[in-house]
């Protein structure tokens, strides 16, 4: 039987906001934003370099994004685009201080996205959480300042912390004070590693910051200590197929490990990290790990499942989601 992947029930977890600009958002915003415009620098190309080229892209939508309304109307519009890829649930990651270029504070910002979700909920029935990131190139004092927003957003959709950007040429000191903060309140964390560095940068993240789970982390697969560990400490990883051949972890789709992942039994679940810079929607990841992998419904269903086990949420609010999930698994 041929798989529908446009009605298969998603949850995805690794999913920048300013990554996400649609070319109708992105005119809304400014009508001066041709489409040939927006596909050359909004969107990563084939021959993107790497890591840093790729994140380069992320800098016109950011630009895009420092008022209220801009933050209202991109946020919305990530919402349309999930409820027509049939996410069930979602979690939308950015960095608040990046939205301070023409006067916001960084708790209006926080408000402003958090408020926008709230009616992206009602409006498209998708449900949503929060992670606020720190970068890797920000200071100690960046980093607390990003934690300390999670905690005073913590009775909001704010439902995590995140440290994002290029791993490789940034240490980890500035950020573990952040970490033990955010353990010691009960914050959960999610922390970009194994993708511009090898193995060596998830052993020293899990160390530093404790995570639950690792953004991207696909290169783990270069250490079996590693992959042993994750699987026995039940790691979940964000994979990011597309954006992974983007950034030249792998060379082409059919270079990718997440076949390999999953079969080693590591938690991972399928993600586009940027809808806009990676030019992809869910529908499309699963298509390609059904072409090249030759993926089926029992693969795309525990991935599913596994995301929502590790998504930051309360276990009633998992249940729920769980049970929807399942149902309509049943019925695609």
């Amino acid at each position: 039987m041929e798989l529908d992947f446009k009605r298969l029930p998603k949850v995805e977890l690794h999913l920048h906001l300013d990554c996400s600009l649609s070319f109708e958002v992105v005119q809304q915003i400014d009508p001066n934003i041709s489409e040939s415009v927006y596909q050359n620098e909004f969107i990563a190309p084939v021959g993107c370099t790497g890591l840093s080229d790729y994140i380069e892209r992320a800098s016109r939508g950011i630009n895009l994004m420092q008022t209220k309304d801009n933050l209202r109307l991109v946020t919305l519009d990530l919402f349309r685009q999930l409820k027509e890829d049939n996410v069930i649930y979602a979690e939308i990651r950015f960095a608040p201080l990046l939205h301070l270029k023409e006067g916001l504070t960084a708790t209006e910002v926080v408000k402003a996205v958090n408020l926008a979700s709230e009616e992206g909920i009602k409006k498209y029935g998708v449900e949503a959480s929060i992670i606020l990131c720190t970068l890797r190139h920000y200071s100690e004092e960046q980093s607390m300042e990003t934690i300390k927003l999670a905690e005073a957003f913590r009775d909001t959709l704010v439902r995590g912390f995140d440290i994002a950007a290029d791993e490789a040429g940034y240490p980890v000191d500035n950020h573990i004070a952040a970490f033990q903060y955010a353990k010691k309140k009960n914050i959960p964390c999610t922390a970009h590693a194994g993708e511009a560095k090898g193995a060596s940068s998830v052993w020293e993240t899990l160390k530093y910051f404790g995570p639950s789970r690792i953004g991207h982390g696909v290169r783990c697969a270069e250490d079996p200590q590693l992959l042993k560990y994750i699987r026995k400490h039940n790691i979940h990883l964000e994979v990011c197929p597309t954006s992974n051949v983007l950034t030249k972890i792998f060379q082409k789709i059919e270079d990718h490990n997440i076949d390999h992942l999953f079969d080693e039994q590591i938690s991972l679940s399928i993600n586009t990290d940027g809808r806009a810079i990676s030019n992809v929607s869910l529908e499309d990841e699963y298509e390609k790990l059904n072409r090249v992998f030759h993926w089926e419904m029992n693969h795309f269903k525990k991935c599913n499942i596994e995301a929502l086990q590790h998504a930051f949420l309360p276990e009633q609010k998992k249940k729920k989601l769980l049970s929807v999930l399942l149902k309509r698994f049943k019925d695609s």
